[in-house]
């Protein structure tokens, strides 16, 4: 009976491994691989092992063609769904290139081996900006049990300094912060938290995280120091512009149409789009106003025009001004 139980689970092993619909295994595939283990198996009783598999849900294709055999046709994941987590992990800053490393193994570990191998040849990895921090994934579990907790952190955050004689150096200071939510947002992570020392949010990268603890003190409450009772992370994302912190105001712009598509993927299609001229629209947005926003604006140079708030009109024009005199 043993026997018979361990041949079963050994059949459901290989045919995850070495099976997909371009790619069956044969029957003396099969057999052979049994041999090889110690089990000594005829053709019909491979049939009734897949016939107990597909019985259990397991969804064994036979293939009756001129690659005849059978194929595992239920993955919890598709070739092109892999493809898109491995992609989004090569491409994730936060993650270093030893763990992208890892994680790409592990998903690759849900296709079958011929599957694996066709997809690690298209597939590159840059380690170019990626970070060397190895702790990343115990700050963010760290973070995680701290922000369910209510809890504050303590932590040192490093910062390079200006390099001195083509050398690499760093500033580190500790922060004990109250944690709300981390946000992954321009290909990094942030940590929404409260320093004690001020009454406003500050957002702040996992990757220069080190040293991280969980302190007894409870967090300040977050509608102490935002606008928010209970803290809002998609309406908090949707007003930063490269995490940079500020008060939140309405700002209309005035944008020449051939961005409405750029401005339609930065701010959400429900946006309003009024008609201003033949050329432009304005359009009215909730956004947290700082040097962030003002260095997006500026990226469009004579497409966009601030219209309201007055105050953010003249910080643009003054960075105008500045870049200016540089030239």
């Amino acid at each position: 009976m043993q026997s018979t139980k361990l041949k079963t689970l050994l059949i459901y092993k290989y045919l995850s491994e070495n099976s997909d619909e371009q790619n069956p295994v044969s029957t003396t595939e099969l057999i052979n691989m049994l041999k090889k283990n110690g089990i000594t198996a005829e053709r019909k009783s491979i049939y009734s092992d897949i016939k107990i598999l597909n019985e259990a849900g397991c969804n064994i294709l036979t293939i009756r063609s001129s690659k005849s055999g059978f194929s595992m046709a239920d993955r919890k994941f598709d070739l092109a769904e892999v493809r898109l987590l491995i992609d989004a992990v090569s491409s994730a800053g936060f993650i270093t290139p030893k763990k992208t490393a890892v994680l790409i193994e592990k998903l690759e570990g849900l296709l079958s081996l011929n599957q694996a191998k066709a997809l690690k040849s298209q597939v590159y990895c840059s380690g170019e900006n990626k970070c060397d921090n190895e702790e990343i994934y115990y700050i963010i579990n760290g973070l995680d049990e701290a922000i369910n907790k209510k809890r504050q952190v303590k932590f040192v955050y490093k910062r390079r300094n200006i390099d001195k004689e083509q050398k690499k150096s760093y500033t580190a200071k500790t922060f004990v912060v109250s944690p709300y939510a981390l946000i992954w947002k321009d290909d990094h992570y942030y940590l929404v938290c409260n320093n004690k020392k001020y009454d406003n949010l500050m957002n702040l990268r996992l990757d220069r995280m080190k040293k991280i603890e969980i302190l007894e003190d409870s967090q300040r409450p977050v509608s102490e120091v935002s606008e928010y009772d209970v803290f809002d992370s998609a309406d908090y994302s949707s007003k930063m512009f490269n995490m940079f912190s500020g008060s939140t105001d309405e700002v209309t712009l005035l944008c020449n149409l051939n961005i409405r598509e750029e401005i339609m993927d930065r701010f959400g299609n429900k946006i309003p789009l009024r008609a201003y001229d033949i050329n432009h629209f304005e359009t009215t947005i909730h956004a947290a106003v700082s040097d962030g926003l003002v260095s997006w604006i500026m990226q469009y140079g004579s497409d966009i025009k601030v219209l309201e708030p007055k105050y953010l009109a003249d910080m643009v024009a003054e960075k105008a001004r500045k870049i200016a005199e540089l030239y």
